[in-house]
């Protein structure tokens, strides 16, 4: 089986300053795989290399072998990765309805046209109603995205995510700055939504690294040090020195 994401020698540089510093990294399909370490590690470098919104400066992307060098964000969205943002992203004037239905249009057949009247779209109102009943948001679906609770958004946000049809999905700290309670709600969307999709996430709460993730790699200082199951890397001495310790000292 070939993989659904593979990274190989991965560098990027801003400057003199090297941020990521020869990253190899493969995610098999199916596969729940976390990203986790410290503050400045290149966390977030990596997912915009992977996505497009950087240019690397040498190695090689591949999405189920294609290669993803020059692609634009939007390219790689259409062959089938889609990401979350750390911060929300929603269109907080339109109704939870429409932010959906806009994230189905492209995979849907619409494409660029001033005649084509949406509403009347039987297939596109059944699309979107599905994906509202998958992220638990039906009872406020006509309700201006921008009233939402925080928790709400961020389920709004992986349904758009989700919507297009992409199998290798990208989050983003999908828990940041939410209650225990609003946490475990995530986790369980995430968990239901992806199924039998490709799940790459960065996170910060441990809790939800290893109740989620089947496999872990720990970036620190651009370089991936460790990588392997979540038993093999908490066990792991120079993930403990560099970066775990501390980390799970922080969440308790």
């Amino acid at each position: 089986m070939s993989a659904a994401l593979e990274i190989t020698n991965l560098r990027k540089s801003f400057g003199q300053a090297e941020i990521i510093r020869g990253v190899d990294l493969q995610i098999m399909p199916g596969e729940r795989h976390a990203v986790i370490g410290p503050n400045g590690a290149g966390k977030s470098t990596l997912f915009n290399l992977i996505t497009g919104r950087f240019p690397q400066t040498a190695g090689v992307i591949a999405l189920h072998g294609h290669d993803l060098k020059g692609k634009a964000p939007f390219e790689i969205n259409r062959m089938g990765l889609s990401r979350s943002f750390q911060i929300t992203n929603i269109f907080p004037r339109m109704t939870v309805f429409e932010n959906v239905r806009c994230s189905l249009l492209w995979s849907m057949g619409y494409r660029y046209s001033f005649w084509n009247m949406v509403a009347r779209s039987q297939a596109l109102t059944e699309g979107a109603e599905a994906v509202l009943e998958q992220i638990n948001l039906q009872t406020r679906r006509d309700i201006p995205a921008g009233m939402l609770s925080y928790a709400e958004q961020r389920a709004l946000e992986i349904g758009i995510t989700i919507a297009g049809g992409a199998d290798v999905i990208m989050l983003d700290e999908p828990t940041a700055g939410m209650s225990h309670s609003e946490t475990d709600y995530i986790v369980e969307l995430i968990r239901e939504v992806t199924v039998g999709k490709t799940l790459v996430m960065v996170e910060h709460d441990m809790g939800v690294v290893f109740g989620l993730a089947d496999r872990i790699s720990v970036l620190v200082y651009g370089e991936i040090i460790a990588s392997g199951t979540p038993e093999e890397v908490r066990g792991n001495p120079r993930v403990q020195e560099a970066y775990l310790g501390a980390a799970l000292e922080a969440d308790h």
